[in-house]
């Protein structure tokens, strides 16, 4: 049976896995669906050429509330990284960080000492400012949320769509200079912030037709077989 280390969670103890996530060594666990943070994970690992073994969660049938997830990642988040030892790593960028670490082409989070310090503003900006707003007018307003977003607030979920808009426009002025979020290549601030304006749609937020520069970085971002194919 496999031994996870909870490592840096908030059980420091080891735990024994088993039930319906079964057992092996290295293991990715991710959604069954396009969950936004998982999907970020997929296309890290596309763009990098990574293959990991992995165990689909069903997050809409709660999967990620029973005991033998709970035994992985205490947090009921997805995803989570099972190592070999039985660490897991657990959120997305510590996952992408890990990975980066161990396969350094390409360099999603920038080479050098300034263009990974603009990486990491971008990739914070693009994940405070933008994903993580689009998702508390998701998790709010969206009826199939109700049974895990207790209480949903209905008043905060429509008060942080003008949030949305707001960070788009300025990221709009933004790339009216660059190709990219945090410069001339693609890098993680891509990933984070082309999974958060596609999951402005179900989210029922509309990208203004007026800003030109974000929908040509959208197109072509998009057009990448990574994001493409984990759409």
């Amino acid at each position: 049976m496999l031994q996870v280390r909870m490592t840096g969670l908030c059980r420091p103890n080891r735990a024994k896995i088993s039930g319906i996530f079964g057992r092996g060594d290295m293991k990715l666990y991710l959604d069954s669906g396009r969950a936004p943070n998982p999907r970020r994970v997929r296309i890290f690992l596309a763009e990098k050429g990574v293959t990991l073994p992995t165990e689909a969660v069903d997050l809409g049938g709660q999967a990620h509330k029973t005991a033998a997830y709970r035994a992985i990642n205490p947090m009921q988040r997805l995803p989570a990284l099972v190592l070999d030892d039985g660490t897991v790593i657990a959120e997305s960028i510590a996952i992408c960080r890990y990975i980066e670490a161990l396969h350094r082409e390409p360099p999603l989070f920038g080479e050098g000492a300034l263009e990974q310090a603009l990486v990491e503003m971008w990739q914070r900006r693009v994940e405070f400012h933008l994903l993580t707003v689009v998702s508390h007018v998701f998790r709010h307003l969206h009826p199939a949320m109700a049974p895990l977003e207790v209480p949903q607030v209905a008043a905060w979920g429509e008060a942080n769509k003008p949030r949305v808009l707001a960070f788009l426009e300025f990221l709009d002025g933004e790339l009216a200079g660059r190709p990219y979020v945090a410069g001339p290549r693609f890098t993680v601030a891509d990933i984070t912030a082309v999974v958060a304006v596609d999951f402005m749609k179900p989210a029922k937020i509309a990208v203004p037709e007026d800003l030109a520069a974000l929908r040509r970085w959208h197109a072509e971002v998009s057009a990448r077989p990574s994001v493409a194919k984990e759409r």
